[in-house]
């Protein structure tokens, strides 16, 4: 089980009718890349995208819960959950779950994030009817007993030990942070030592029952599938467990809402004796649901996308400053994040953090150039399309696309969103974002001169 940062993508509304199959436009049901929707007693969503030509399918199904759904005390609930839902049903031990997966050389994996919480399966077309029967029963009718409770803190305690001896993915948990605080969207997606070991298995299955009806969960499968086919196997797993009583149920919607983020100029150092430094310098960004999303992806690809990114070119090639440096975006419903990432020696931290702020307030004062942002949208493009080649992320696809935004976007839909962009858009997004002023979360070996040093890295 893992969790994970991704990046959010936007979609458009569609029509909505209760238990029918709506197909999305540029397609027609269970033709090449056709999406179908349908809605089941309780408000569970089913959504099926056919790829006649592979051999393979991933089945899933997303919950719409995450680690922001959470009390302080409950921090590391969700990820917990997720750990026990592997453990067993009323039907199935842990070894039988694991085992009938094996059995057909299928992959069985989950996730847990900040806003939602993902269960997958990726087998071969003819499994199909034994993923959906599978995770179905995982989601529907856990037993989530005192005894694998017990046990699998031991693991979660061991997975959090593991983020902590990788700096590297731990400094964007200390960005979060340093910007957002002690709120549910600041707080750490496992947990700490302490919530973990605090956590009872009444309080785990409280939270399960009321976080996993029905009208909170979307199906998705994507591949060699037959929609119909997919609501009537996922129809009877549910009605077989009694979780399609509430027949009156509707779909809970996406998330929205308006967070402001004042964070100006915070500064966070944790010492640790590792070889590197690892930073994030970054600010405030935009939602998920606001338009400039379109506009922040192309200035983040072109500030540190790729090779021929602005910032790898000056920290990198030019200077050999740092092995790795990148720009990345946080989109939640009602807030974002966006940051610059650099590992390097500590002493050669506050030459990349003053290259770094250079070019943000570069970048904010007179923009991008228009063969940079023409780069950048082309390198998007392209990455965008080559990032759904697979039945896994076109299953990802759907399910965020459904939770998040209550709707899907084709792939056209998309590019076309993408080459919209213009270098005028991509200048006012770096004036009203980088020029604010920065935040920095620092983790590595450094000194005591060092770190006072760093509150000027945002003056």
């Amino acid at each position: 089980m893992r969790h994970s940062r991704t990046a959010s993508r936007a979609t458009a509304r569609p029509t909505t009718e209760v238990g029918r199959a709506v197909p999305r436009p540029r397609g027609a049901e269970n033709g090449p890349g056709a999406v179908a929707r349908t809605v089941l007693p309780g408000g569970l969503r089913v959504l099926t995208e056919s790829v006649p030509s592979v051999r393979s399918a991933t089945f899933g199904i997303w919950a719409r819960v995450g680690s922001r759904d959470e009390t302080p005390a409950l921090n590391g609930a969700t990820h917990y959950l997720e750990h026990l839902l592997f453990k067993g049903t009323e039907r199935r031990t842990a070894l039988e779950i694991s085992s009938a997966v094996d059995a057909v050389g299928g992959e069985m994996n989950a996730f847990t994030t900040k806003e939602f919480t993902c269960y997958y399966a990726r087998v071969l077309d003819s499994d199909l009817p034994l993923a959906v029967d599978i995770v179905c029963d995982m989601l529907t009718s856990s037993v989530i007993a005192a005894e694998d409770v017990d046990a699998e803190r031991g693991v979660i305690l061991e997975e959090i030990a593991m983020t902590e001896d990788d700096p590297g993915d731990g400094v964007h948990d200390l960005f979060a942070h340093t910007l957002l605080g002690d709120s549910p969207l600041g707080r750490p997606v496992l947990g700490t030592e302490a919530t973990v070991n605090a956590l009872t298995r009444d309080r785990i299955a409280r939270f399960y029952r009321r976080h996993y009806e029905p009208a909170r969960l979307v199906v998705t499968a994507a591949g060699n599938v037959d929609h119909a086919a997919v609501v009537e196997q996922v129809g009877a797993a549910f009605e077989r467990a009694g979780a399609l009583a509430a027949t009156g149920a509707e779909p809970v919607g996406p998330r929205s809402g308006q967070r402001a983020i004042r964070a100006a100029g915070r500064v966070a150092v944790v010492g640790r004796p590792t070889e590197q430094a690892h930073a994030v310098l970054g600010m405030p960004g935009v939602s998920r649901h606001d338009e400039r999303r379109w506009a922040l992806s192309v200035l983040s690809t072109a500030l540190g996308g790729g090779m021929s990114s602005r910032l790898f070119q000056e920290v990198r090639e030019k200077r050999g400053l740092a092995y790795s440096i990148y720009t990345h975006t946080s989109g939640y419903a009602d807030c974002g994040l966006f940051g610059v990432y650099a590992g390097c020696r500590p002493d050669r931290l506050d030459d990349v953090l003053k290259i770094c702020r250079d070019q943000l307030a570069d970048v904010a004062e007179h923009g991008l150039g228009d063969d940079e942002v023409r780069r950048a949208i082309g390198q998007l493009a392209g990455s965008t399309v080559l990032g759904l080649e697979d039945t896994g992320s076109l299953m990802h696809r759907l399910g965020k696309s459904e939770v998040c935004w209550g709707s899907q976007l084709s792939v056209d839909e998309m590019l076309e969103r993408i080459t919209e962009v213009t270098p005028d858009d991509v200048r006012s997004v770096a004036r009203e974002l980088l020029g604010q002023r920065p935040s920095l979360s620092v983790i590595g070996p450094l000194n005591d001169r060092q770190t006072a040093r760093l509150s000027g890295a945002v003056a």
